[in-house]
């Protein structure tokens, strides 16, 4: 269905670009302008796709018909291309751990191993395991804090053997008591920060399963988390000296 645009307001006499247009329905905004051409400036942008195309519009006319109100618009994505974050990241993953279980862990068979007191064998060479592997060898760096109740839940203590799994596929494991979080303000959120300029929000529901992956780009929001990622990595310990 074709959409019924609003003309907004244009810097550009009578020649239509550019031009700002709102679509009144949905709030969106469709910008008229010159296509950047460049391919090394093409180059810059993150993720463009051969669907989508770029154009130059100069900052006096989104600061004249811009919106001026700030609305938080969750942007959510789907598990498949919360997977791919883990591939196509620059730099770092850093995660934040703080639920007392995880429902999925307990469908699996190491958790079964755990539960009956048994040694937990750890496949690792599976894809997990072997993806990561191949990420820290290119130069990524994945790190992650769980918080701890005590005494630690039963999903926590199979985490903390969990741990063993995560140090042979390349991370870096602290971890920290809820007692200490809550002294140092930390959120009960789960959440990955990816490069130090994304966070993955993840929603859980009350059976403790992940439901949805919020992603936050807001430069504000995204210190205000990567200021938790600092005061948790500075108070945690190492996985392993939980376990002595």
């Amino acid at each position: 269905m074709t959409r019924h645009l609003r003309k907004v307001g244009t810097n550009s006499g009578n020649n239509g670009c550019p031009t700002l247009y709102e679509h009144p329905a949905t709030g969106d905004y469709v910008v008229q302008g010159n296509r950047l051409t460049d391919p090394a400036e093409l180059a810059q942008l993150d993720g463009l796709t051969s669907q989508e195309g770029a154009v130059t519009v100069p900052r006096e006319l989104l600061a004249n018909f811009g919106p001026t109100e700030s609305v938080h618009v969750a942007q959510w994505i789907d598990f498949n291309e919360f997977d791919s974050m883990f591939v196509s990241l620059q730099h770092s993953a850093w995660r934040l751990e703080t639920r007392r279980r995880y429902a999925s862990d307990e469908t699996t068979d190491t958790y079964g191993q755990f539960a009956r007191g048994e040694q937990v064998v750890w496949d690792l060479d599976d894809p997990w395991c072997v993806e990561r592997r191949e990420q820290v060898a290119l130069g990524k760096r994945f790190e992650r804090v769980r918080i701890l109740d005590e005494p630690p839940t039963a999903g926590q203590l199979y985490l903390l053997d969990n741990g063993r799994r995560n140090v042979a596929a390349g991370e870096n494991i602290r971890v920290m008591s809820r007692s200490l979080a809550q002294e140092h303000r930390l959120p009960d959120e789960d959440f990955w920060i990816f490069d130090s300029r994304v966070v993955a929000l993840l929603h859980f529901d009350s059976d403790d399963e992940m439901t949805r992956v919020e992603l936050i780009t807001n430069p504000v929001d995204v210190v205000r988390y990567a200021q938790v990622r600092e005061a948790a990595w500075h108070f945690a310990t190492r996985y392993d000296q939980e376990q002595r």
